[in-house]
């Protein structure tokens, strides 16, 4: 069966900036069909902020769309600011987003934290949610955060990025590698968090992919993407995601009841493993599980593509 791929990109027909409280404005854009169904898009990192390529995951004739840059993201500002920056306040803002556009419910779409962001707000407001897709799913438990920056994880799997990825904290230090990094990172600009946020953001970015293609790394590493990725990451990974407990997500699932859904999973997924999809699945029976068998982490895999793509049209009449 030939694969899906991304729908043409349609220029936005709405942009702007809304102030919400604790000092920040969320950069935000409208497009697609204006009287469609409604569909969110949470954008991962935390941290990554949008980019004009995830419009295409929605068939501009049917959906009106609706993306935004979570606070300290992208074009977002304060840009990398952490005040007032957590997974209870994004979940805020996305309430705020959709009232503001007269929304009363839609679906939620969200890959890797975004993932973790959908399912957030989704237990958090289940009234609002007509269906969900998710893509490599991370839950914000301790151990999928130590299996991408700790020594027995995706290290394993590549020992010379992760070479690298040490390079820049002395070795006494890297016992606790999350924390060397947020100390570096939260400090004022300088030629040392410059270094660590493009070592961070690399490291990241070499494990995404079953096979990089050309330039995917380097996107990753631009100074303007690379701060903001580690900054906010490191924020939220040393407070635990902001989560009351370790299994939050998956003790609320019983919250999805009646809302349906499609998990997306790369089979060789290196950033989010698979067991994360696996557990969230076998707690929350209405979803169905669909798992790449010739993809890693990254949404922009063919695989991943055409399995979203799919699943957003599966819910066009929602």
């Amino acid at each position: 069966m030939t694969r899906r791929a991304l729908y043409p990109i349609p220029e936005p027909w709405d942009t702007g900036l809304l102030p919400v409280p604790g000092g920040h404005a969320l950069a935000y854009e409208q497009c697609g069909r204006k009287n469609g169904p409604a569909a969110v898009f949470l954008h991962g990192g935390p941290g990554a902020g949008i980019d004009a390529k995830h419009r295409g995951y929605f068939d501009p004739a049917a959906w009106r769309t609706i993306l935004f840059d979570q606070r300290g993201a992208g074009r977002s500002q304060p840009y990398a600011g952490l005040e007032n920056n957590t997974t209870w306040d994004l979940v805020a803002d996305i309430e705020r987003l959709r009232e503001k556009f007269g929304i009363e419910r839609w679906l939620v779409f969200g890959g890797s934290w975004g993932s973790t962001l959908a399912l957030a707000y989704a237990e958090a407001h289940p009234e609002r949610v007509t269906a969900l897709v998710l893509r490599g799913i991370f839950l914000g438990r301790q151990r999928e955060v130590d299996w991408l920056y700790s020594a027995t994880g995706a290290a394993s799997f590549y020992p010379d990025r992760w070479e690298d990825f040490v390079a820049p904290i002395p070795t006494p230090e890297r016992d606790d590698l999350l924390a060397a990094y947020h100390r570096r990172l939260m400090g004022p600009a300088s030629p040392e968090r410059a270094a660590c946020a493009r070592a961070w953001s690399e490291w990241e970015a070499a494990a995404c992919w079953l096979v990089p293609a050309a330039g995917q790394i380097e996107e990753f590493t631009r100074p303007e993407v690379a701060v903001s990725l580690a900054r906010v990451e490191t924020h939220y990974f040393v407070n635990r995601c902001f989560l009351r407990q370790d299994d939050q997500l998956l003790a609320g699932a019983v919250r999805l009841r009646g809302i349906p859904g499609v998990i997306v999973q790369g089979r060789y997924d290196m950033v989010c493993p698979p067991y994360s999809a696996w557990d969230l699945h076998r707690a929350w029976p209405a979803s169905r599980l669909e798992v790449v068998p010739d993809a890693g982490h990254a949404g922009s895999e063919p695989g991943i593509v055409d399995a979203l793509v799919r699943a957003t049209d599966s819910f066009r009449a929602t």
